[in-house]
């Protein structure tokens, strides 16, 4: 039986059928699954996720699935967390407490207000709830995530509903970025591994050419096989 193209991880957590839904409208095959065998051998993976990040890392690891999904996201394969998915790639979260992320991304998830944004965070209503646009670093064009989108006049908009950002240690991991309060990381990419803020799969014809263009990164031949030791 041939691998699944994509591997959509169902650790209790995420729009998962939104996004399987989304990738079928651009031709591509996923799988919502929470079977280690299939993420392992699937040639991409994503990582959905949506709410507080100390509920999601805490189901995250209560399912028996971070070896496998650190496995992936280690093993070249094209990697996307989504929402609180791309939360989940940094190294600690201050949502309900402080919590250790996955460490993928060197960086902290910090709430937006005054605390960590200064004034102008003063007043302003969170959770952040509707479109912005998308403002694409040189990391960003380069790394194939927003192939065709990078022209766009006012930038690209897309989906948002969150009250915490994404800080990362290095400018280098800043795929876009986006204006609330401040500008602030929205998507990331390192190596092969990418995390977008948003919510691609509610982001209209931006959201679905940008599932579009992961779906059809390349992938290492042979898919790699676990270079991670099961918890």
């Amino acid at each position: 039986m041939p691998a699944p193209t994509i591997a959509i991880i169902d650790y209790g957590v995420g729009n998962l059928r939104s996004v399987q839904k989304a990738f079928a409208a651009e031709g591509h095959e996923a799988i919502v699954t929470r079977d280690a065998g299939a993420i392992r051998e699937s040639e991409r993976v994503v990582l959905p996720g949506v709410g507080a990040f100390g509920a999601a890392i805490d189901t995250l690891r209560a399912s028996g699935l971070e070896s496998v999904t650190l496995d992936a996201a280690h093993s070249g394969r094209p990697f996307l967390g989504i929402c609180v998915g791309m939360q989940l790639l940094f190294s600690e979260g201050e949502e309900m407490g402080r919590h250790r992320g996955l460490d993928l991304v060197p960086g902290r998830v910090l709430r937006f207000d005054e605390a960590n944004l200064g004034p102008a965070a003063r007043g302003v209503k969170v959770p952040q709830i509707g479109w912005n646009a998308l403002r694409f670093t040189e990391n960003g064009r380069q790394s194939g995530l927003f192939a065709g989108l990078e022209n766009a006049n006012d930038g690209a908009m897309v989906y948002f509903v969150h009250s915490y950002f994404c800080a990362p240690d290095s400018t280098d991991t800043v795929a876009a970025t986006t204006d609330f309060i401040a500008p602030y990381c929205s998507a990331v990419a390192r190596g092969t591994i990418y995390g977008v803020q948003f919510h691609p799969e509610k982001s209209g014809t931006v959201g679905l050419r940008i599932l579009d263009n992961f779906a059809r990164m390349p992938v290492p031949s042979p898919v790699p096989p676990s270079v991670l030791t099961p918890a």
